[in-house]
């Protein structure tokens, strides 16, 4: 019984707690529900302020736009209106414009009327005034236009030649100038000493009993020294020396060298003599090459071939009149690569044509007829192909036309080299005889009176004849003159050519 009550109490104890339970859990629900409630109630109220807060600045927003819409409309009615007032102005002064146009295009008839009415008037008169002209003056209108053309012709014809003499000497002042100033310059960079050069065609001896040995029985010893060398022996009266006499420098440098060696060494026979002579021969053609190797080198130029090298090597033993041709190629070499410079030309082209431009001279003449400019561009073009060296060589005594700035320079440096004071020495005889072919061939020259070779034949100044020569024709003569000079006279450097036209007019009072 009691077990029964206890389990019974039991139940219902559990089923007390299970209501509590559940009593507990709806309430905490229901307390859960109200707090939602709440905050849903006071999110409510937070949009609805907000919405009423949104609505209050969007019409406050609105408000500004339509004050700033007024504004903005109250500003464009003034700009219209100021633009209004500004067209109504243009458009009174394009009036005002208008009306000032007619009454100037009216004007201007009335003075194009007038002024038709005044050139008619001026027609009459002109006519009438030709016409008392042709009675006064006895000619017709197209005899005087013909005076007039005529007078015209000459004063254009004065007034041109004045201008062209102008022209020029504005020219001649300039390139002199420039001239002056790159010959100055390159001059004062090349300065050389200047020595009279020959051949030496003597050879000492020691004592004159050493000639009986040169001659040798029956005069065997010097017959075998002159056919072995080509050169004649000259054995005279001259105390320890004996000459050497040949046309041809090298081959007389030859036998110098032989000679030399027979009398050092003493023994003179003909075997003798063809040993030395033929080791005389390698000496040369030796030296003959490192002399045109030492050229080649002390101006600067490279890639030159041997056999032009050779060439220039035999320079050497060649003179014009007394200078050494080695050292006028090489101090004109020097000399066209100072003005090169100058000018901004080429300057190892230059260089090597003024090396190279007188080889020429040392080409056997036999095997090729002309002058040694073409001689010697001819050789060149065998071996080098340089075209701008081959024609500076070619043109440098004019024998073509110069067609490059180193053509000229080449001319430059040549006449510079051969020109200087002292560099060469001339005969009385060729002197005079030039002198006199220049003054002969200046009296051929219709309209000279005068004539006068000065500065040692470096300038022709002629007197002409005013009333036959004019100033053109003066201008004319020059270039004629000297036209002719180059055509007909051989000389060194330059020659001036100086025409003097004088007017005098003298009167006598009684």
């Amino acid at each position: 019984m009691e077990t029964l009550l206890t389990i019974l109490f039991g139940i219902l104890a559990g089923l007390a707690c299970g209501l509590g339970f559940v009593f507990y859990k709806q309430g905490k629900a229901n307390i859960q529900l109200a707090l939602e409630k709440e905050n849903i109630n006071r999110l409510i109220e937070e949009a609805k302020s907000k919405q009423r807060e949104i609505v209050l600045q969007a019409k406050d927003e609105a408000l500004s736009f339509k004050q700033e819409a007024e504004n903005e409309l109250k500003e464009r009615r003034v700009e219209l209106q100021q633009r209004e007032s500004r067209l109504q102005q243009k458009e009174e002064n394009l009036e005002h414009k208008l009306e000032n146009q007619e009454r100037r295009e009216r004007n201007l008839n009335d003075r194009e009327r007038d002024i038709e009415k005044v050139r008619k008037q001026a027609d009459e008169l002109k006519q009438r005034q030709a016409l008392e002209l042709e009675r006064v003056a006895g000619l017709t209108t197209e005899q005087a236009k013909e005076l007039v053309i005529a007078k015209i012709e000459d004063d254009a014809r004065q007034y041109a030649s004045v201008r062209v003499r102008k022209i020029e000497e504005e020219a001649r002042e300039r390139s002199e100038e420039k001239a002056r100033k790159v010959l100055s310059v390159a001059v004062s960079r090349i300065a050389s000493d200047y020595i009279s050069d020959a051949v030496v065609s003597t050879v000492p001896l020691p004592s004159d009993e050493m000639k009986g040995r040169i001659i040798g029985r029956e005069g065997r010893n010097i017959r075998a020294f002159e056919q072995a060398t080509g050169v004649d022996l000259i054995v005279d009266d001259t105390p320890e020396a004996v000459t050497l006499s040949c046309f041809d420098p090298i081959r007389r440098e030859i036998a110098r060298r032989a000679l030399t060696k027979l009398v050092t060494d003493g023994r003179i026979h003909q075997a003798r003599i063809e040993e030395a002579v033929n080791k005389a021969k390698q000496e040369v053609e030796q030296q003959l090459r490192e002399d045109g190797e030492k050229a080649a080198y002390e101006v600067g130029v490279q890639g030159i071939h041997p056999e032009i090298l050779y060439l220039l090597g035999k320079l050497r033993y060649r003179t014009s009149y007394g200078q050494n041709q080695l050292e006028h190629v090489i101090e004109a070499s020097k000399l066209a690569g100072v003005i090169a410079s100058e000018l901004g030309a080429k300057v190892q082209v230059a260089k090597t044509a003024a090396l190279l431009h007188d080889i020429g001279k040392v080409i056997d003449q036999d095997s090729m007829e002309g002058p040694h400019a073409l001689i010697g561009a001819d050789r060149i073009k065998r071996f080098m192909n340089t075209p701008e060296v081959i024609h500076a060589v070619a043109a440098h005594h004019s024998e073509e036309d110069p067609q490059s700035v180193e053509a000229w320079i080449v001319m430059a440096a040549d006449a510079l080299s051969g020109g200087r004071p002292g560099a060469r020495r001339e005969q009385v005889e060729t002197y005079v005889k030039r002198l006199t072919a220049l003054e002969e061939l200046a009296h051929s020259m219709e309209g000279v009176e005068r004539c006068f070779a000065i500065q040692a034949g470096r300038e022709l100044r002629i007197l002409v004849r005013p009333e036959v020569i004019d100033d053109v024709s003066a201008m004319r003569m020059a270039h004629e003159l000297s036209r002719r000079i180059e055509e007909n006279i051989q000389y060194p450097g330059q020659i001036k050519v100086t025409i003097i036209r004088e007017t005098r007019a003298v009167d006598y009072a009684k």
